[in-house]
């Protein structure tokens, strides 16, 4: 399992770093000023949607039900139901894109009230955001296609399609010029690209002999009705964090220009950790703990969920090191050229403190979910996510006054860290989660390299700043670099050290 983890993380990695790539020439670019505001929320806004009815929901009742299916149906049994939630989907997502395209000035107006104090801003990102919509169309079935591949343990398609975002976007910017401004650029490579992700994923789904078809779609199929059923708690669950994110955009359009943007290149930045490590881990752990309980090895489960939380926290932990102790150097290193100055750089240095408190529990929680979604159980997390929502939106609003934008990442921490702690507890109850020695041993390990690597930050940093030679330019980049190929070294040493004194040998399976 591990190996897999490896595999769909290497994959996402490369994402991650293109999408880095794209987002250091959107900041050189667009800065953090009107135009970038505009276009962050024409992109967020189909991202909104996919997250609650794509990546979120239907994974968690898609690949339970189609694993289910190819390990314990009749023959043809798996294809048959792939076919018919294609179909559907497909149907349900022209249908709301004809619906939303007239109406986005109502939906912008929705999703950034504030804009509509400054009609050349919110005029913009109407524009932007109805070329950005047919996007949610393509990555739905993006999506679908994924689960298939990866009930098959077919991960490597699936995972290496977004970087096909971040390269088209580059691309659209790159030829800026024969567009009105660079985020008409960026916004059509977001479409582009979904384009390209949809026949890259059907494609390995076809050399693979598992592409679904069209076909009519039926209500009277056992597995359909019961991929319903799932289908709706998991879709209010996903709906709930996809509502403080909602709230964030919703309320940073109300503070100073460049709120939204500092928010957005913040998010980026910790979302690297999580969708390296978490997705990647969730992404195998669901089919694996499905396969295992349908097959009564519920022992061997929650082992395989064990090693997945214990590896997510491993390679997590010295991300929420550096966001806490170095945000500043680490957002004027990476992004503070061009159009996107000094003050950018402290405000998103701030919100991205703020987002290091909440990346530990937000890798953790993916591990959690496995807990119920492999048992086809929605219900559980729909109400730990909706108590941990109304905490989370409570304090954006009480937080925003006193801390401005990054009252916002801080409320997003304790809300993530509220659903874990209601997870645990929950699956703890219902003997669905075993923590074993194994990945006591590791948060052990956890604990003293992260330790280690807060004094290496801590004293390291103003040693190094002495120690480099005054440079024309990218001097914070090459101090950034100094103290990150130090913290490797120290992290890993200390971590494998703290293993190994304890006993416990590493496993690639």
């Amino acid at each position: 399992m591990i190996r897999s983890i490896l595999s769909v993380g290497g994959w996402t990695l490369v994402s991650r770093v293109t999408g880095f790539a794209r987002d250091v020439v959107m900041a050189g670019v667009m800065g953090a000023g009107p135009i970038a505001d505009a276009f962050v929320v024409a992109f967020r806004l189909p991202n909104h949607f996919r997250a609650i009815f794509g990546e979120g929901a239907f994974n968690t009742a898609f690949v339970p039900s189609y694993a289910g299916l190819s390990e314990t149906g009749e023959a043809g049994a798996a294809r048959r139901f792939a076919t018919r939630i294609f179909t559907l989907m497909l149907i349900t997502q022209v249908i709301l894109l004809a619906i939303a395209l007239p109406a986005m000035p109502w939906i912008v107006r929705a999703l950034a009230p504030g804009f509509s104090d400054d009609p050349q801003r919110f005029d913009l990102a109407v524009a932007l955001t109805r070329i950005t919509f047919p996007y949610l169309l393509c990555m739905t079935l993006v999506t679908l296609l994924s689960g298939v591949l990866n009930a098959h343990r077919l991960f490597a398609a699936a995972a290496g399609a977004p970087v096909l975002l971040n390269l088209s976007m580059l691309a659209a910017m790159a030829v800026a010029f024969l567009f009105p401004n660079v985020a008409y650029a960026a916004a059509w490579g977001v479409t582009v690209s979904g384009v390209l992700q949809l026949i890259l994923v059907f494609a390995a789904c076809r050399r693979a002999g598992i592409a679904p078809g069209l076909g009519r779609p039926t209500f009277r199929d056992p597995a359909m009705t019961k991929f319903f059923k799932v289908l709706g708690p998991a879709v209010i669950g996903s709906a709930g964090f996809q509502i403080a994110s909602f709230a964030d955009t919703i309320i940073a359009s109300y503070l100073a220009t460049g709120a939204v943007s500092a928010l957005y290149y913040a998010d980026r930045l910790y979302q690297l950790p999580f969708g390296v490590i978490a997705i990647a881990a969730g992404t195998v752990l669901l089919p694996e703990m499905s396969r295992r309980i349908a097959g009564g090895d519920v022992a061997g489960a929650h082992a395989a969920q064990n090693r997945a939380a214990g590896f997510s926290l491993a390679l997590s932990a010295p991300f929420t090191i550096a966001f806490l102790l170095i945000p500043g150097l680490i957002m004027s290193a990476l992004f503070q050229r061009g159009a996107f100055g000094a003050e950018d750089a402290a405000r998103a240095a701030s919100v991205l403190a703020a987002y290091g408190l909440a990346l530990p529990a937000a890798v953790l929680v993916r591990s959690a979910l496995a807990s119920f979604y492999a048992r086809q159980d929605t219900t559980t997390p729909l109400i730990a996510s909706l108590t941990a929502i109304a905490i989370n939106v409570g304090l954006k609003i009480v937080l925003t006054g006193p801390y401005g934008v990054t009252g916002l990442a801080l409320a997003t921490a304790i809300g993530q860290w509220v659903n874990l702690a209601l997870l645990v507890a929950l699956a703890w109850r219902k003997g669905w989660t075993a923590p074993n020695r194994t990945l006591g041993i590791t948060i052990l390990g956890v604990a003293v390299a992260c330790l280690g690597l807060a004094a290496l930050a801590f004293y390291g940093l103003p040693f190094v700043e002495r120690a480099l030679p005054a440079m024309p330019r990218f001097r914070e980049l090459a101090v950034l670099a100094v103290l990150g190929l130090a913290g490797t070294l120290v992290y890993a040493g200390l971590l494998l050290g703290t293993l190994r004194l304890c006993g416990l040998r590493l496993r690639r399976t």
